[in-house]
């Protein structure tokens, strides 16, 4: 059964764990969209900046569980959560 290019959170989450890239039609920024940083599941050495955030010596290895990150409308990203709004929208599409 083929995938409708536009659907609910439950959707788009499985999207994201295949690495696809989302987007709602909903947002009001053009350029904004979602993907799955898959982390650092096996260390990855902290550098300058997070050594100061996380409080270790600089090349300490530290383990970076997966999370979502979204490109902001001026090109950077963040990490991200979704809203009570963006878990119940229903107008997710995948970025082409």
């Amino acid at each position: 059964m083929e995938e409708k290019a536009i659907q609910d959170f439950s959707w788009a989450l499985k999207c994201l764990k295949r690495g696809e890239k989302l987007q709602r039609q909903g947002w009001n920024g053009k350029g904004l969209w979602v993907v799955l940083q898959e982390g650092y599941p096996d260390g990855v050495a902290a550098n300058k900046n997070s050594q100061k955030a996380y409080g270790v010596p600089e090349g300490t290895i530290i383990k970076v569980r997966p999370y979502l990150v979204i490109r902001s409308i001026d090109g950077s990203f963040v990490p991200w959560f979704p809203s009570q709004t963006d878990i119940l929208a229903e107008d997710w599409e995948i970025v082409q």
